[in-house]
């Protein structure tokens, strides 16, 4: 099922024709806040400390119930609350006493008692006069995160718009000041609080999410360029019970539950000669490693056969060096490559730019379909027009660098730039960034919801050439391909990390390939 990006009156608009269908408030909050802990766990499986920060509704009743889930499975939780509950509504406080008749020790701040395990509530400046002030509750605070733990903001939801107010902007710089000084990971219910739903405008305390857990659908304000570092890594959880009015929406999110259905599971009598033939062309003199990462990477995303083509000058280098799962061969001039009978080709990783006519015409004349990246883009850059009369579909893969050399367009959003793009050439467009967009003429706008700053290092965009080119060759589209390729390359660099012990500093191309069948995994087993 696709995930529409929704504005936040269309937000009311599927609650209300949910309500009007009978369904209660309390059934999606029980849903909304399973849906986080879920998402927690997916990235932090084994139990810790979560400290909830909650404010007087909805949101408030998310966040409580999510901690309530990872109680139960063996989380420490600690709640603080940012009103005095007498304020809160209803529904939030029904879920503050299912945290109470938790079977643990609950100590408010003003009670006595040493219990540490279990739920603590905190009230949290609601009256300055009857509880803790600032400084000791800041104290307290860093030493219940002594040992890595995640904030739970749950403070304000959608509609709730900037500027902040106290008591909720007190709680948001203590928010942030925790994850800087204790190394604290964020997770925002919905959105961040002090970010506005549909804009994207931001107060100047605006939470610093690592992960936004966002409710029902992805909001418009989460994808805007300039909050890309406060939403962080951005979740999606689906409520069966809200549903889209638009049939084919502008843009999407792409989610495991979007790409699920599009590579279906393999039949029993399959064989190698379905699953496509990829000739890779990269590689050059000082930069081989280009050419084994784009091998590499079809090999890893089901490609049936991949051939390597490399100048003959570095053939046998390539040729010792490359995957045996392969074939390399040498060439003396890139025009011969018309005659292979290739389906599909992965172009321009280190390939160098000294012979570029060649390139060019290969890249015009070529009938298959082909991936262009790197040097091939570097090349493009210089008679852009070409795109406008190739043979064959193209899928470019520029990094924001090379997006500049393509085509200027000015101080625009990426979004915009990469819509002027596709509507001036008939391309498929994957934009790589923080949130990479892929855009194709005629087809929704699609943002990819994985990945991490730890793939800003070289040889990730070759291993994504090469997956883009091996699922074209087992009959995805361009426009998917590059969905669907995007996210597994970013959920197997988040595997790498969450699961296998590398950091953002130490995360390698490598790494990212020996995830990606774990990638491929949770993709098959998504709801669709």
């Amino acid at each position: 099922m696709d995930s529409p990006i929704f504005t936040s009156a269309q937000m009311r608009d599927a609650e209300e024709a949910a309500f009007a269908r009978g369904v209660e408030v309390e059934t999606l909050m029980d849903q909304a806040g399973a849906g986080v802990a879920r998402a927690i766990t997916k990235f932090f499986p084994r139990p810790g400390k979560c400290l909830v920060f909650a404010g007087k509704g909805h949101n408030a009743g998310d966040a409580l119930v999510a901690a309530d889930f990872l109680r139960r499975r063996g989380w420490e939780i600690q709640v603080r609350l940012a009103f005095k509950e007498s304020d809160c509504s209803e529904l939030m406080r029904k879920k503050l006493d299912a945290l109470r008749r938790a079977p643990a020790e609950i100590r408010d701040v003003t009670a006595s008692g040493s219990g540490d395990s279990g739920v603590t509530l905190v009230e949290l400046w609601a009256e300055a006069g009857d509880y803790l002030n600032a400084k000791q509750d800041m104290i307290a605070a860093e030493a219940y995160l002594a040992n890595r733990t995640i904030i739970l903001d749950g403070l304000l939801g959608l509609g709730a718009n900037p500027p902040l107010r106290d008591p909720v902007r007190k709680a948001c710089r203590y928010i942030n000041e925790l994850r800087r000084g204790k190394n604290a990971y964020v997770f925002a219910v919905d959105l961040p609080t002090g970010l506005d739903g549909d804009s994207g405008e931001t107060d100047a305390d605006c939470v610093v999410a690592d992960f936004t857990v966002t409710i029902g659908f992805a909001k418009h304000g989460l994808l805007v360029d300039n909050a890309l570092d406060l939403v962080g890594r951005l979740e999606v959880v689906p409520l069966p019970d809200l549903k889209p009015k638009e049939t084919t929406p502008r843009e999407l999110l792409a989610t495991a539950n979007s790409l699920g259905g599009l590579l279906p599971r393999r039949k029993f009598s399959a064989y190698k000669n379905q699953f496509g033939r990829i000739g890779v062309v990269a590689g050059s003199k000082g930069f081989i490693g280009a050419a084994l990462m784009t091998a590499q990477g079809a090999l890893r995303a089901g490609a049936g056969l991949v051939e390597v083509f490399v100048p003959e000058d570095i053939y046998p280098i390539v040729a010792a060096s490359a995957p045996q799962e392969s074939m390399v061969k040498p060439i003396q001039a890139y025009r011969d490559l018309l005659d292979e009978k290739i389906d599909i080709w992965a172009l321009g990783p280190g390939l160098g730019k000294s012979r570029a006519t060649e390139i060019m015409r290969l890249i015009e004349d070529a009938k298959q379909p082909m991936v262009v990246d790197a040097d091939g883009l570097n090349i493009l850059s210089e008679k852009i027009d070409v795109l406008k009369q190739c043979h064959g579909p193209r899928l470019l893969t520029p990094h924001p660098g090379e997006m500049n050399r393509l085509f200027d367009s000015g101080k625009t959003s990426r979004a915009k730039t990469a819509r002027n793009f596709c509507e001036q050439f008939p391309v498929t467009l994957l934009l790589k960034g923080s949130r990479t967009i892929v855009c194709e003429r005629d087809q929704p706008l699609s943002y990819n919801s994985t990945g991490n700053p730890g793939m800003a290092s070289g040889g990730m965009g070759d291993v994504l050439t090469g997956v883009c080119a091996g699922l074209v060759g087992q009959g995805l589209s361009l426009y998917d391909a590059a969905r669907a390729g995007a996210w597994v390359c970013g959920r197997a660099a988040e595997m790498s990390i969450f699961h296998s012990g590398q950091s953002e500093e130490s995360l390698l191309s490598r790494d990212v390939l020996s995830h990606l069948g774990d990638a491929f995994n949770e993709l098959h087993n998504s709801p669709v």
